[in-house]
């Protein structure tokens, strides 16, 4: 079933959640299935100059990787559809007027934003706030 594509639907039912673990972006330029087993990604790109994994910081740790930045991921519970149009615009506005920068990841089901985890409650609580604007 096709998720929702109405932006004023998406945005009053966005239900950010912050999940509890801290997430950071890994670069591999060499990335195996053997690897994506025993690291178990949160996401996964493959770019033309390595692959970038979302990967729990300390599983990060644990494998010695480098990373720059420590987020949270807040996931936007409503289904919003692939083909929507403004939401992450509208999401990105209102992350930017706190000075919150943010990473966002569409998935089939939800969209993901990975915020600096210093930044997560205010980012948190812009996010909160469509459902009482819209």
């Amino acid at each position: 079933m096709g998720g929702e594509t109405d932006l004023n639907t998406l945005l009053k039912g966005l239900s950010p959640e912050l999940l509890p673990d801290h997430y950071v972006f890994v670069t591999l330029p060499d990335f195996s299935a053997e690897q994506f087993n025993s690291l178990a990604p949160l996401g996964l790109f493959q770019e033309v100059e390595d692959t970038t994994l979302i990967l729990n910081e300390q599983t990060a740790r644990d494998a010695g990787f480098e990373f720059e930045g420590v987020f949270r991921c807040i996931t936007c519970k409503v289904h919003s559809s692939l083909e929507a149009v403004g939401m992450t615009a509208a999401m990105s506005a209102a992350l930017t007027a706190q000075g919150v920068s943010a990473n966002v990841v569409a998935a089939y089901y939800h969209d993901h934003i990975f915020v600096p985890a210093a930044d997560a409650d205010k980012a948190m609580a812009a996010l909160s706030s469509f459902a009482e604007k819209v």
